[in-house]
């Protein structure tokens, strides 16, 4: 009932039944005039408060955000010419960070700041830090581990690379999602290993048909880069039973399973089998990827072999940074700012999807970014021509490695521009595409 109430105010305020600034009844008012419980109104309230659509004002009540909304049939307004300005980015990977220079940012930075030196810093990371962490994948991703687990790095790549650098050999196999993420190839084939493309639909991986000689297989369950399909349970646990027969290690890149906008975040996928899963997370989406902090979790043995391999690697991660992502979790602020972030995506999502209203667009109920497809010819087009009216955008075609039938079109970002530059900027893609 909660899911069918979020589901039909989402649908009036998309559709402008509800319009930005209204007052809607109290839970109270509400739940009576439904017949249903208060705690199923509250619940709906609080889930659209998450997703940005609500708004509240301290002892006035609950009320429709401004965000845009669009009526069934009805196309957008005419775009600008052009975006005016400097290039308006819309390429996927950048957060937004123009919110992030805040009191708790500087309070963190300054108190970090210090921190007494060491030597020989620990492999594995700060303790305060892997504690911290441990605290909030529990209960933000469902990750529940002891800190022998836990080891700090530079970022999920950092993460992958060493994983790599350790349990693997030049000429092993080793899968990756097609279309995928590039850097992740570049990571695996730069230290000489053979890497396979795997397919994957609008679930995510395709699971059935993975070669069994493979070493290890990169995947983005939670929303699926870039295509944005998340892995079913069902897919979830074939992939873990083709592991555990085959011996292989299953690398989860949970780059951005923070923010989804039709519920709340799926649990990580680490969660079903620790004993094969390693866990690669990441501070450059939550906050900023200038922060160079990431993490991985695996099983004690594993994490024990990266630790002891790490200083021949000359590997580490910086000790401030660390110590200011720990002040940020312990004080309770790295919450508080997700929460405010959660809101602003999603406005920013309303905005993309309601300005490419019309355009097939799928991925779009996760993350910071969304696919619109397009034939290739036409998504380059549309490329070349967005470029020299100020916006900069990405084909999908640079995320394939050798799919027998790919899916093409573009890959838009959503963080990194400001959400007037968001507007005008895929109006005008809406326009080239539709020339």
């Amino acid at each position: 009932m909660t899911v069918q109430v979020a589901a039909q105010l989402r649908a009036a305020m998309r559709e402008g039944r509800l319009t930005a600034g209204e007052r809607l009844p109290s839970s109270r008012r509400l739940a009576a005039a439904l017949g249903v419980s208060r705690t199923v109104v509250t619940e709906a309230y609080e889930q659209l408060y998450a997703e940005g659509w609500l708004v509240g004002r301290h002892g006035s009540g609950t009320y429709v955000a401004d965000v845009l909304a669009v009526p069934a049939g009805d196309p957008p307004a005419p775009p600008p010419a052009e975006p005016a300005g400097e290039m308006i980015d819309l390429r996927p990977g950048e957060p937004w960070t123009g919110d992030l220079d805040t009191p708790a940012w500087r309070r963190a930075w300054r108190a970090a700041a210090v921190l007494a030196p060491a030597a020989e810093p620990d492999p594995h990371g700060l303790p305060g830090l892997r504690a911290a962490l441990t605290e909030r994948m529990r209960r933000g991703r469902g990750v529940t581990c002891p800190v022998e687990r836990v080891m700090v790095t530079r970022g999920a790549g950092n993460g992958l690379d060493l994983l790599a650098a350790t349990v693997l050999r030049p000429g092993d196999r080793v899968g990756v999602e097609d279309p995928g993420y590039p850097r992740a190839r570049t990571v695996l084939a730069a230290r000489g290993l053979r890497v396979v493309p795997c397919p994957v639909d609008e679930q995510g991986l395709v699971v059935d048909g993975l070669p069994d000689d493979l070493r290890l297989i990169y995947t983005t369950p939670s929303h699926q880069y870039p295509l944005g399909g998340v892995l079913p349970v069902p897919r979830r646990q074939s992939l873990l039973a083709w592991a555990r027969r085959t011996g292989a290690l299953v690398a989860e890149d949970d780059y951005d399973g923070e923010f989804r906008y039709g519920g709340a975040p799926l649990p990580a996928l680490y969660g079903l089998d620790p004993e094969v899963v390693v866990y690669l997370g990441t501070s450059a989406k939550i906050l900023t990827p200038a922060m160079g902090v990431g993490w991985l979790v695996a099983r004690p043995d594993l994490v024990a072999a990266i630790a002891a391999r790490r200083p021949e690697l000359g590997d580490r991660t910086a000790v401030v940074p660390q110590e200011a992502l720990r002040v940020l979790l312990d004080r309770g602020d790295l919450d508080r700012y997700l929460r405010r972030m959660r809101a602003e995506y999603a406005r920013r999502r309303a905005v993309v999807v309601g300005a490419l209203a019309g355009l097939r667009v799928r991925g779009d109920t996760a993350g910071l970014h969304l696919v619109v497809e397009l034939p290739a010819p036409v998504a380059d087009r549309v490329v070349r021509a967005a470029g020299a009216r100020g916006v900069r955008l990405d084909t999908l075609s640079r995320h394939h490695a050798g799919s027998a039938d790919p899916v093409h079109g573009l890959v838009i970002g959503y963080g990194a521009a400001r959400r007037s530059e968001l507007r005008a900027a895929c109006a005008l893609v809406r326009e080239l595409v539709l020339r």
